[in-house]
């Protein structure tokens, strides 16, 4: 049987299983022994690469046909626009387009000038100024929410509910659910102001996206505290950068290494994860310190180090040994 297992893979360069084995294979894999692990075809690597695969064929959604090409006169007429008039921005072209009665919006009007070499005359954002002139004024009574999705081995997908102290960079992880809605994002608000007590008091402002889940009661429950709401733009998510910057962590380093097999095991690795990063993780907006770390004290180098392994052994520690 050795001598034809031998034939065949001299054959078989590489198994190609179907979804059926890749289904069998990953569900007796957590059934081996240790030892036997390391002489199986499918390493943990592979079975994350499987359920990445099966997340993206579930969540792709078809294109949408889109509107109808522009013809090439149009495209020839947006060029000559913009090569005639050097100081006009694509809205200035686009509504001498309309008043030549052509029916486009803008968007197509700014591809074809910067195919053409012909960029759009720049555009102050004082918007935008204003906005990050507002994050550095009030970062130390800053607070700033999302909600960020993770996807079991199940292909069930569940919303984390979190939020970050801008100033410290400490992270609360409100809940998880797998049917988030306004009374739920509602009732973790009511949550977060107990559990932070006397403490609310030293926040002004609370940064959150255009989310339907975030209403006006969810408003209502930091008002009442003092804390002012502030809606970030549409479509803006670099308006909420330190809670963005959050979940690509939490994804790079966690979420996106493991398999989770339902809302327990997610709510105990995120937890878990937030313990970490609260009391481990160095942040660069911090002078490399983590978001609970005292900046009085001075560390000195340490003779002997220890490691601990935290996040389900993929994150390591070190300490100082006693």
């Amino acid at each position: 049987m050795r001598h034809e297992v031998a034939v065949l893979r001299r054959q078989v360069a590489a198994p190609k299983p179907r979804w059926a084995d890749r289904a069998l294979l990953a569900a007796l894999a957590r059934l081996l022994h240790r030892p036997l692990r390391a002489h199986r075809i499918v390493s943990p690597r592979t079975l994350l690469a499987w359920h990445h695969r099966l997340i993206k064929h579930k969540w792709t959604q078809p294109s949408s046909p889109g509107l109808p090409p522009l013809s090439e006169e149009l495209r020839e007429l947006i060029t000559q626009l913009g090569t005639e008039n050097p100081r006009w921005g694509f809205r200035r072209v686009h509504g001498e387009l309309r008043r030549l009665g052509h029916k486009v919006s803008p968007a197509p009007v700014r591809r074809v000038l910067l195919a053409a070499g012909l960029g759009p005359a720049r555009r102050r954002h004082p918007a935008r100024g204003e906005w990050t002139a507002f994050l550095k004024a009030h970062a130390h009574g800053l607070l700033a929410t999302d909600l960020f999705h993770v996807d079991t081995i199940g292909l069930q997908r569940l919303y984390a509910l979190f939020v970050m102290e801008v100033r410290t960079r400490t992270v609360h992880v409100l809940g998880i659910t797998a049917h988030p809605t306004a009374a739920w994002t509602t009732q973790q608000a009511r949550q977060l102001l107990w559990q932070l007590g006397d403490r609310a008091t030293d926040f002004t402002h609370l940064i959150r996206d255009r989310d339907a889940k975030f209403t006006t009661a969810f408003n209502a429950v930091f008002a009442s505290d003092g804390i002012t709401v502030a809606k970030a733009p549409p479509r803006s998510p670099n308006c909420n950068p330190h809670a963005e910057r959050f979940i690509r962590s939490v994804r790079d380093e966690c979420t996106n290494r493991l398999l989770i097999f339902d809302r327990g095991h997610a709510e105990r690795i995120l937890h878990d994860y937030a313990r970490h990063f609260n009391g481990h993780r160095p942040y660069q907006g911090r002078n490399q310190l983590a978001p609970l770390d005292d900046p009085n004290v001075i560390s000195l180098p340490a003779a002997r180090i220890q490691r601990q392994q935290a996040v389900a052994g993929l994150i390591s520690e070190y300490r100082r040994a006693s």
